[in-house]
């Protein structure tokens, strides 16, 4: 991987979620290419992720709001997504922030779908997939403390780490950062 150089990079948004609504709950091959809607919501695409992490170091940021009205952040000074015959595996380290670790907990895993299960989680109730049972499309594990995607049923629009708990949110968003 090169390093990112300041003078030629800008921060890139790479997911924006700005309800609980089903909007996120979409196909392997929509998250391969990306989707938007007209309120906000965004996802630039699997394929375009993992080309702009392999090619280029990037720390990714979250930010959060949560339904309390306060701004969180993450940060992870690495991260980086395989291609698509790897099911696009996520590979994320060195957090810091005041929201909490969530990421960490799926780091390694790869990419699931409603129609493309790559996830350990095993559950009857929603055919062994978390992203039939949460919604959404995710590097989920048993389902999520990272639940950025997912339909807000309850909690499943969420982020939680075992230091700062659960915090439900409004709003979130991904930005690759040099």
């Amino acid at each position: 991987m090169h390093a990112c150089f300041t003078a030629s990079c800008v921060p890139i948004l790479i997911q924006q979620k700005v309800n609980g609504s089903g909007f996120f709950n979409r196909s392997w091959a929509e998250f391969k290419v990306g989707f938007n809607d007209s309120r906000g919501n965004y996802w630039l695409g699997n394929d375009l992720i993992s080309q702009l992490t392999l090619r280029r170091r990037y720390k990714l940021r979250f930010d959060l709001l949560g339904t309390n009205m306060n701004w969180y952040y993450a940060e992870y000074s690495s991260f980086f997504v395989l291609g698509e015959s790897h099911n696009y595996g996520l590979h994320v380290y060195g957090y810091s922030g005041n929201a909490g670790d969530a990421l960490s907990y799926h780091n390694g895993l790869m990419f699931t779908t409603h129609d493309r299960d790559n996830d350990p989680w095993t559950s009857r109730s929603s055919q062994n997939n978390c992203a039939r049972g949460v919604g959404g499309g995710f590097w989920y594990k048993d389902c999520c403390y990272c639940c950025i995607n997912g339909i807000s049923r309850g909690s499943y629009f969420k982020w939680y780490s075992r230091s700062k708990g659960r915090r439900v949110l409004q709003l979130s968003r991904m930005w690759l950062m040099c």
